[in-house]
């Protein structure tokens, strides 16, 4: 980690988990100070490096009481950076009297909206032409009868909000096998307030997913961009990554050029994060989705160069973006130990390989959470889990056994 120059704005992280904690990580990577604002018991609170914000009682979620909190907090100026979709939105619509004194690389938010919006997003891909998996938005019962099913492999329901949807179902989305569970899911989801869609499966393993991460500056440029490789996944069918793997921009240049038609056709401006699957079929490389803010192996990037948080703080303050570079040391691997060994744990036995060449690809990995510089948040998720499973086996011993008396 690079010395941190007190006398630079500071950057205030808003958000929570592993993301937050990438952030707080890549900004002091590169010398600037850093505050959070996230939940107390946060796992970025046992960073190093943490500090809360100053003058201020605030977990970072946006809204009105967030407002406040900027008002009070006694820094003269500060840059923010987004966690969270949610964030990302609202900062994008920051009141004018903190606009100065906090200023933000970010879209507008009309672009923000469009890019969030699973239904706009798919709808505005059609009118480019960039390939993107076949999706229909369900807002009514004629709209769900209207969806071809016979004509699609394999049909999920995902909602146009992913955020609140995982918040509250718990998942990403939802397989349908039939037209009647495609009523049914859609009716139940419905009545819960959610806004819906189907979208068809791309067929493929989790190694056909890849994502272009960059930053798009104020003037159009595009300063960084890092691209990495799905090579796990937890959940298996609607998961994060688990493991991923850095692959030179040559050999996904039609990923890198759609998602830079996509952004420079909306006048894009900020961190943002672009997944694809190729599509075995034809071998396109089919949009999924867009995330208009740090993402979660924010930090891996960092590690190799390309780091989108110092971009945003030097586009918001108005200073030249540094460039990238462009030929970042492939085939690095990035690792989350705890769900890579819930996916091996769902992977049949034939496509795991041996044990022997998984221990060699964990040591020699940059790991998710974990720093030799910076051990205690992970040593907060371990305990986490512990106190979790303790529970859990507390709870199974006193429960009433099947069958017994009360």
């Amino acid at each position: 980690m690079n010395v941190v120059d007190a006398g630079r704005v500071p950057v205030i992280v808003m958000g929570q988990g592993a993301t937050a904690l990438g952030i707080l990580r890549a900004v002091t990577m590169a010398g600037i100070p850093a505050y959070v604002a996230c939940p107390p018991d946060d796992l970025t609170t046992r960073s190093r490096w943490y500090r809360p914000v100053p003058g201020a009682s605030w977990d970072g979620r946006p809204g009105p009481a967030a407002e406040d909190a900027l008002r009070a907090i006694s820094l003269e100026r500060a840059v923010l950076i987004a966690g969270a979709d949610d964030i990302a939105m609202w900062l994008s619509g920051l009141p004018s009297d903190l606009q100065e004194r906090f200023p933000v690389s970010t879209a507008s938010h009309a672009v923000q909206a469009l890019l969030q919006d699973k239904a706009s997003f798919a709808r505005h891909l059609e009118r480019l032409g960039i390939p993107h998996p076949r999706t229909f938005h369900l807002g009514s019962l004629a709209e769900v009868d209207a969806v071809p099913m016979e004509t699609l492999q394999r049909v999920f329901i995902k909602p146009v909000n992913s955020q609140r949807f995982s918040d509250v179902v718990g998942v990403k989305g939802v397989w349908v096998r039939t037209r009647d569970e495609l009523r049914d899911t859609w009716a139940r989801l419905h009545a819960q307030g959610f806004s819906l869609m189907a979208q068809e499966y791309i067929p493929g393993p989790a190694t056909e997913h890849f994502f272009v991460d960059g930053f798009r500056d104020t003037s159009g440029a595009y300063p960084g961009l890092f691209v990495r490789q799905r090579m796990r996944m937890s959940p298996p069918d609607f998961g994060n990554s688990s493991c991923s793997r850095s692959v030179p921009l040559a050999g996904t240049e039609e990923a890198v050029g759609q998602v830079r038609r996509l952004l420079d056709d909306v006048g894009y401006r900020g961190i943002f994060s672009a997944e694809f699957k190729r599509d075995p079929r034809d071998g396109q490389f089919r949009i999924i989705e867009v995330n208009t803010r740090a993402w979660t192996y924010v930090e891996f990037a960092a590690r190799y160069g390309v780091n989108v948080c110092e971009m945003a703080w030097q586009d918001a303050l108005g200073e030249p973006v540094r460039v990238a570079t462009r030929s970042y040391p492939t085939g690095k691997l990035c690792v989350d130990l705890h769900h890579d060994l819930s996916s091996l744990g769902r992977t049949p036995k034939q496509e795991i390989g041996s044990v022997l060449r998984l221990a060699v690809q964990w040591a020699r990995a940059d790991l998710h959470v974990f720093r030799w510089s910076d051990p205690r948040p992970a040593l907060h998720v371990l305990g986490s889990l512990l106190r979790k499973r303790v529970a859990r086996t507390r709870d199974t011993a006193l429960a009433p056994r099947q069958g017994s008396s009360a």
